[in-house]
């Protein structure tokens, strides 16, 4: 299978491109990445001789390079987004070109070219916060933010395609993730890179709010399956099935660094924090999937990656980052 993977720079795209070369010798892979400010090819330094991969600098809204790029590959695998709520109560535009026009521009392409496969991966966030239970497939989206309502208006953009043109797309929707080559600006690598620095650890609120975690590798897992198992013009949750409190999740992180818990500096809340997330992922453990890692095992080696691989997120914490990091905190 040849696959077009956009936003494999990423967090999650970068280990997904990794899981689907070693899992399947004979695929092969196209990264198709704008390299802003959360894209590294460094996350992929290990596989960029593969002869079986290639990467292209792009955007995703390029309607001419996307069908150049697209020609000939068996799957679109759309990892390409503005996924931060923080950015997005800030710069909502930028979310709404990636997140909604990109999409389009994707799906276009795939009608065109004929292409036999789109998966869109989506979030929990568009259904927006569930007092009690867990989302289904199914439930209504009530996205409250401008980064959930931009993912919640591509993903009703896919179904539609699918309702009218009959073209075979996917979405999953993923609970928060966690794991090696994220970011520094979402919560666990900010805490954690931040508690080994001996710097305050912005919890917003109360600290109550809830949500879901789900380790990166197990979530390229279950992407791969749908890729390859799941049902055209169908949704699939991917859950980690472990909810947490931030105050509980920060407290470990600094159990884990070592560090007291007087780092802990509570920060006003921002708009449309969603209190609570929760997914019923039953659909896609029918495909065959589970979660193969423990929450606990899995964070203690999220905070061992950091320790080892400094030389990659000091530098993201300098310049732009610390910049923004300062306007939403302030200094310390």
């Amino acid at each position: 299978m040849k696959l077009l993977v956009t936003g494999g720079a990423g967090f999650i795209g970068s280990n997904f491109i990794r899981h689907v070369l070693q899992a399947h010798p004979e695929d092969r892979v196209v990264n198709l990445d704008k390299l802003t400010y959360a894209g590294n090819l460094q996350n992929l330094a290990d596989v960029a001789q593969d002869p079986r991969y290639g990467f292209v600098h792009g955007d995703i809204g390029d309607a001419k390079l996307v069908r150049d790029v697209a020609r000939g590959v068996d799957a679109v695998v759309n990892f390409a987004a503005a996924s931060h709520v923080d950015r997005s109560l800030i710069e909502p535009e930028e979310f709404l070109k990636t997140d909604v026009f990109g999409v389009y521009t994707l799906l276009e392409a795939v009608r065109e070219l004929r292409i036999p496969r789109l998966l869109h991966i989506s979030t929990d966030e568009v259904y927006g916060s569930v007092p009690q239970g867990s989302s289904r497939e199914t439930d209504p989206l009530r996205p409250a933010n401008p980064y959930s309502a931009s993912k919640a208006g591509a993903d009703l953009l896919v179904g539609a395609y699918w309702q009218t043109y009959r073209l075979p797309v996917l979405i999953t929707r993923s609970s928060n993730n966690f794991g090696p080559c994220q970011y520094p600006e979402k919560v666990v690598p900010l805490f954690i890179t931040n508690a080994l620095d001996d710097q305050p650890l912005p919890l917003y609120g109360d600290g109550r709010n809830v949500r879901d975690w789900l380790y990166v590798l197990d979530n390229c897992e279950a992407i791969d399956l749908v890729l390859r198992r799941g049902a055209e013009g169908q949704i699939y949750n991917i859950g980690g099935g472990h909810e947490v409190e931030n105050i509980v999740l920060t407290r470990q992180i600094l159990r884990l660094t070592g560090k007291p818990e007087t780092l802990i500096r509570p920060v006003k809340d921002r708009p449309g924090h969603d209190r609570r997330y929760s997914l019923d992922s039953s659909k896609v453990r029918q495909l065959g999937w589970r979660p193969r890692h423990r929450f606990d095992g899995a964070l203690e080696a999220t905070v061992a990656w950091y320790r080892q691989h400094e030389p990659w997120w000091r530098p993201l914490k300098s310049g732009e980052f610390r910049t923004y990091y300062q306007q939403q905190y302030g200094d310390r």
